[in-house]
């Protein structure tokens, strides 16, 4: 008798954990059936995200470092469906072209010279407001204004625009989470992001001295303004919720660790290491996307041309094979930057250093300044999220 079953199905009969598995499991608590995949399916076929998940160290590498067989170059990328093409949703020629304006004023030292101050101050004035309140949501109040304010300043944004920045920004994380669990660009990504647009449009004439939009403008690398705009809000984007989300989980496990809080206060060195590790546990973007351009085997899965792969940050990043007792938050832990964070391959962090810098002056600062800091315990929080992972509120006393 001829077999009739369909392809999905016949993925679901060779990949069990994998056809079982819920978004409600991978949104609230991902980390035990993310576990359970990485030990008996570490590519697996999940019906609920109509694709592959890789969840295993060494494969997410392999993935994210083999840009011609696994592109981002594909009408059903999540971003680029709300921002346009950009550095983030290209590859070959075309990503280089379209990175390399923004490339140099993103390097270690260009970012400390130009952020570093700027960043300090912020965290200082931003403190100001709520330090004699003895509480607040440190998410809201501190962590995303902090990332907005120097992505304005970066951008040539004015500083009166944060919030509106944070109106965009909310949008199109919104739709970008909408898009992945399978569902329509919602109407409130397109709006954000037309609002951002023509502000983005405007701001290109500034001084290219002090904004790196203008600057990008200038320089002859064929890009048009529109190309300009796309990529400038994939790294507003970006570069709020990538920072946003590393303050907020970092302090969180923190909080939820005197020992280790007071080791992060008395040393900068134990501060970085925490901060590492709290990106280890919980990256702030768990999932990236990348689309098979060729038939290919990868360990146990056969995958097909045009099959969405979806690498897993979360679970490779609780490897046991790379990290010993992965659960554990660990400042002492070897390579603390081994983590894969900020990805790998042409598309690493293009915000990678200015992320730190934000995240370790902020969190220093806080702890600085508020010395009695700790959780409010009516007001518990957690992580959560399916792509983009932070506690909804960070609500402390003081």
């Amino acid at each position: 008798m001829a077999d009739h079953a369909s392809p999905v199905s016949r993925k679901g009969e060779a990949f069990p954990l994998g056809a079982c598995v819920t978004l409600a499991q991978l949104e609230q608590d991902p980390h035990p059936i993310l576990a359970r995949l990485r030990e008996h399916e570490p590519i697996s076929w999940l019906p609920v995200l109509d694709g592959w998940l890789v969840t295993r160290y060494d494969l997410a590498r392999t993935v994210m470092r083999d840009a011609a067989t696994f592109t981002v170059d594909d009408p059903r990328f999540s971003t680029a469906q709300v921002v346009g093409p950009s550095m983030l949703s290209l590859d070959g020629e075309a990503h280089d072209r379209h990175r390399a304006p923004f490339a140099a004023p993103f390097r270690h030292r260009a970012v400390r010279e130009r952020f570093a101050d700027a960043a300090a101050a912020e965290a200082d004035h931003l403190i100001d407001d709520f330090a004699a309140a003895g509480s607040a949501e440190l998410r809201r109040s501190f962590a995303g204004p902090l990332a907005a304010s120097i992505m304005a300043r970066a951008l040539g944004l004015q500083q009166t625009e944060v919030k509106a920045m944070l109106g965009w920004y909310d949008g199109i994380v919104a739709a970008v989470t909408e898009i992945t669990a399978g569902h329509d660009v919602p109407a409130c990504g397109r709006e954000a992001f037309a609002a951002l647009r023509e502000r983005l449009h405007a701001a290109i004439s500034g001084d290219p001295e002090t904004s790196l939009l203008s600057a990008a403008a200038a320089v002859d690398h064929g890009l048009a303004s529109e190309q300009v705009v796309s990529n400038a809000g994939v790294l507003l984007f970006g570069g709020i919720e990538t920072t946003e989300g590393m303050i907020a989980n970092a302090l969180l496990h923190l909080l939820e660790r005197p020992d280790a809080l007071a080791q992060a206060r008395a040393d900068p060195i134990h501060l970085d290491a925490a901060i590492e590790e709290s990106l280890r546990l919980e990256p702030a973007a768990a999932v990236i996307d990348r689309y098979a351009t060729t038939d290919f085997k990868l360990a146990n899965a056969l995958i097909k041309r045009g099959d969405l792969v979806r690498i897993s940050i979360a679970a490779a990043n609780r490897d046991p094979a790379v990290f010993p007792r992965p659960e554990q938050f660990d400042l002492a832990r070897p390579r603390p930057r081994g983590h894969l964070a900020f990805a790998q391959g042409p598309h690493v962090c293009l915000g990678i250093h200015l992320a730190r810098l934000e995240a370790r002056t902020g969190i220093a600062t806080v702890l600085r300044r508020l010395p009695k800091l700790r959780l409010d315990p009516d007001r518990p929080a957690s992580i959560r999220g399916l792509v983009f992972r932070k506690p909804a509120e960070l609500n402390a006393l003081w």
